[in-house]
């Protein structure tokens, strides 16, 4: 009988442990199937898990205007494990080129976690690539769709 109460305390713990693992999705919040690509001079990089965040400075295609811009990636020990990334990988006055999908509500907010580019501007350098990976979705929410970034400058 003690067994089975400990069972049932150990079950119950795990069960209600459950939400503390969830995790937000992005799914509907960003224009998964028509990726933009930007140019901007970083102001920031928030390097820190779960999520970095670049916040970058680019200019509105159609004003001409200065834009701040917020790009969410995966956390530090992914960008570390899998691009290299360090705290110093980017710096204020960087100039990067980003593809990526952008927020659906048009907010200067780009999700960059699957399906994304970042590239050095000045040099050229490849620091972060996901596309192609099969991660975009289709209209109806389907993955799979491939196809070329829309180029646009904001």
């Amino acid at each position: 009988m003690r067994k089975l109460v400990g069972f049932s305390v150990l079950a119950v713990a795990l069960l209600l442990s459950v939400p503390l693992f969830a995790h937000h999705g992005f799914a509907g919040r960003y224009d998964e199937v028509n990726p933009i690509t930007l140019t901007g001079t970083v102001l920031e990089l928030q390097f820190v898990n779960p999520h970095s965040i670049i916040v970058f400075e680019a200019k509105a295609e159609k004003t001409g205007n200065v834009e701040r811009w917020q790009a969410e990636l995966g956390g530090a020990s992914v960008l570390h494990r899998n691009d290299g990334w360090t705290k110093d990988t980017l710096k204020p006055g960087d100039k990067i080129t980003i593809t990526g999908p952008r927020a659906e509500n048009g907010a200067p907010d780009m999700n960059l976690s699957h399906e994304s580019r970042i590239v050095m501007t000045d040099t050229g350098k490849e620091i972060h690539n996901t596309l192609g990976n099969g991660s975009r979705r289709a209209p109806g929410g389907t993955a799979g769709q491939q196809g070329q970034p829309g180029q646009q400058a904001y």
